[in-house]
């Protein structure tokens, strides 16, 4: 799958995308935000971002929308503008 990562996010993480592959067992957006989030620094910012929003296949999703290994992924912070 191709996750894409935005806004203070990617600056965050110091990267715009990744390729993964769904581990096993895997089958919603929040655990796949849950799992990256488990690999430390800086990837925790994915748990502790509030209102981070999610979309799949380019369609915004709730955390339970279920995922198959050719998804799009995508994370969005919350953003402000002025």
């Amino acid at each position: 799958m191709k996750i894409l990562f935005f806004a203070g996010l990617r600056e965050a993480l110091g990267l715009s995308s990744e390729d993964l592959s769904l581990p096993p067992g895997m089958t919603t957006v929040g655990e796949l935000r849950a799992f990256l989030a488990t690999r430390g620094e800086p990837w925790t910012a994915l748990a502790s971002t509030k209102n981070l929003r999610f979309a799949v296949n380019q369609t915004m999703v709730g955390a339970d929308a279920p995922l198959t290994d050719d998804d799009e992924v995508a994370f969005f912070p919350p953003v402000t503008g002025g």
